[in-house]
């Protein structure tokens, strides 16, 4: 495994350990339970509408709020919501939102609990993707601008007693930083560790940082790196963990517990924000079962688990597997599904629950127990259901020998994925390359549950490159909903496309339009476009960036006024907002024929 990991056990769930942080009157770290939190969408100078909402919030079991501060008035506005919500019983802390402007963070930290503040643009100009060569002299001149202005806002925070998240989002890296490291997971890391690393030389500890993007597998991967250098520094101060424009619905879900969920499974992450492009009180209940269902795991019995030394745990790849009957060898994983009517399409399961077998078109593959194995080895193609304990080295041989069997992978310990992930690896270590599909059954009674469960479940053995195939049962859950939500689970770890994808941000005060409505819209009249990834952000702080992941993208630039997007140019400006989606529409259409504007 990869050697710049060090402090993350695969197989045994234990939080990693971290500083305490005091916002307000709430503590967070390792130390205390994972927090949940939400934010407005309220302008932050409408303080009845804004106390309202947080009291919404506070209500669904939040434990923090943020607002946007755009400018100076709003940061001093703060001060009139939190006496509002104070008056209102909920004296829940309140996180100021500040970007492009270090001066408003400054007036922030005298009526927030917590400024976030954001590396690519608090100091730094916003970022025009232009590449900008230095010399070393020339950056150290820069990180020395940063360190200057950095340093004061610390004090100040020190003086007043408020804490500090240092919020980094992939689509707002600065130009500096983009010149220097260019859009990669190291330069994410490092436009964040700049601040830390001030922060923990002027002995500022009320410190919680995140990493954010919209594409789950990056977002994963960045977050481990970020804690790899973290404690490499030795550095350790809570994370805040979310996937930026999740979208809505179901989703939305599947994403943030993907994302959000692969990295608890490890212990990493302090409190969780899940951001749908929905009412905020909507993201508590997703984020607060999603964390407990990952800490129920605490304290399970040990798992003795061997990583196989080719795994690199902040760079995942694919497992090497044969290919048997169409699964596996780098192949998309495939789904298993119940039968249900109406299955066809690109979400027509690639195999049919039938019985004691599986069924694909006329053939059939029989499902058979671990103890069958010896039985089988010249036969047509099986699949061998097997847990962790049943590996030992008779079987192991056997299967290594065999060439016409898949791995149905399966758990009933109370940390399922470690235990999945141990199997995995002992059967890579043995030398056996026989796919693996993955089969988890749950007792969920609806299927929000089982997407949060699942999604987080699947996604962390998906992303480790461990599996060639989903199998899902829930009884009480429809077979239609079980498959849909498998192909949900990969399109989010990014492993099969099988419709568009929408990349939304959750609205704040800033946003320029009814988001939600206009999101509705745009997927009823692109849910067609299947591979096609759409951006539908309020406003400019993370727009283009963002959407230099998404094919195009529909931004607000002015109340009333929407600009279009193909990846990070900007190609139609200021369109009057009844008009937006179809010249989206028009858009896309001009590129399919190739006349681009």
């Amino acid at each position: 495994m990869s050697t710049r990991q060090t402090n993350i056990d695969l197989f045994n769930y234990k939080r990693r350990a971290t500083v305490a942080v005091k916002v307000g009157a709430l503590m967070m770290g390792s130390d205390y339970p994972v927090r949940v939190q939400s934010m407005t969408n309220t302008s932050t100078m409408d303080t009845e509408g804004s106390v309202a909402q947080i009291a919404r919030i506070v209500e669904r079991g939040g434990e923090l709020v943020r607002l946007t501060t755009q400018g100076s008035r709003e940061a001093v506005n703060m001060g009139a919501i939190k006496e509002g919500a104070a008056k209102a019983g909920c004296n829940v802390p309140l996180v100021a939102d500040v970007h492009f402007n270090a001066s408003v963070a400054d007036v922030a930290a005298q009526y927030a609990d917590k400024v976030r503040v954001n590396p690519g643009n608090y100091v730094d100009t916003a970022r025009t993707f232009k590449y900008i060569e230095y010399t070393d002299e020339e950056y150290a001149r820069e990180l020395e601008r940063l360190s200057e202005r950095f340093t004061a806002f610390l004090a100040l925070c020190k003086r007043e007693g408020k804490a500090i998240r240092v919020g980094v989002n992939h689509g707002s890296l600065s130009d500096r930083i983009m010149s220097r490291y260019g859009d990669t997971p190291e330069g994410v890391v490092e436009s964040c560790m700049e601040f830390l690393r001030i922060c923990r030389r002027e002995n500022f500890d009320n410190v919680v940082v995140s990493i954010k993007t919209s594409n789950t597998p990056v977002m994963v991967t960045t977050v481990r790196l970020l804690n790899s250098v973290m404690a490499s520094e030795g550095i350790a101060y809570p994370l805040h963990l979310g996937v930026t424009e999740a979208g809505d619905a179901e989703d939305g879900r599947i994403k943030s517990a993907v994302g959000i969920g692969a990295l608890l499974a490890d212990g990493i992450g302090d409190t969780v924000r899940v951001s749908l492009a929905e009412a905020p009180e909507n993201e508590i209940p997703v984020a607060k079962e999603l964390v407990e269902y990952i800490s129920s795991r605490a304290g399970h019995a040990a798992i003795d688990g061997v990583a196989m030394d080719s795994f690199d745990y902040i760079n995942p790849k694919r497992r090497e597997s044969d290919v048997v009957a169409g699964v596996g060898g780098g192949g998309a994983p495939v789904v298993v599904s119940a039968p249900f009517e109406g299955a066809g399409g690109d979400l027509a399961p690639d195999f049919v629950v039938d019985g004691a077998q599986l069924a694909r078109g006329s053939e059939k593959f029989p499902v058979v127990a671990a103890d069958s194995l010896a039985s089988l080895s010249g036969a047509d193609t099986f699949f061998l259901k097997l847990q962790y304990g049943e590996l030992n080295d008779e079987l192991l041989a056997s299967l290594k020998a065999c060439g016409n069997c898949i791995v149905v992978a399966e758990s009933n310990h109370a940390n399922p994925v470690a235990e999945i992930r141990a199997l995995v690896h002992k059967l890579s270590v043995a030398g056996v390359s026989a796919p693996v599909v993955v089969r988890r059954c749950y007792e969920e009674q609806s299927i929000e549950a089982l997407r949060i469960k699942a999604a987080a479940d699947f996604g962390v053995l998906l992303i480790d490159g461990l599996v060639d195939g989903v199998w899902i049962e829930s009884p009480a859950i429809s077979a239609e909903d079980i498959n849909s939500l498998s192909f949900g689970i990969l399109q989010a770890t990014r492993l099969r496309i099988s419709k568009t994808e929408y990349i939304a941000c959750p609205g704040c005060g800033r946003t320029m339009y009814d988001l939600q409505g206009t999101l509705a819209k745009i997927k009823v009249a692109t849910a067609h476009l299947k591979g096609l990834k759409i951006g539908v952000m309020g406003c400019i702080v993370n727009g283009p960036g963002e959407m230099a992941d998404a094919d195009y993208g529909y931004v607000g630039a002015a109340r009333g006024k929407v600009s279009l997007y193909r990846r990070k140019e900007c190609v139609e400006k200021n369109i009057p907002e009844d008009e937006a989606i179809g010249r989206l529409l028009e858009l896309i259409e001009n590129d399919k024929k190739g006349c681009k504007a």
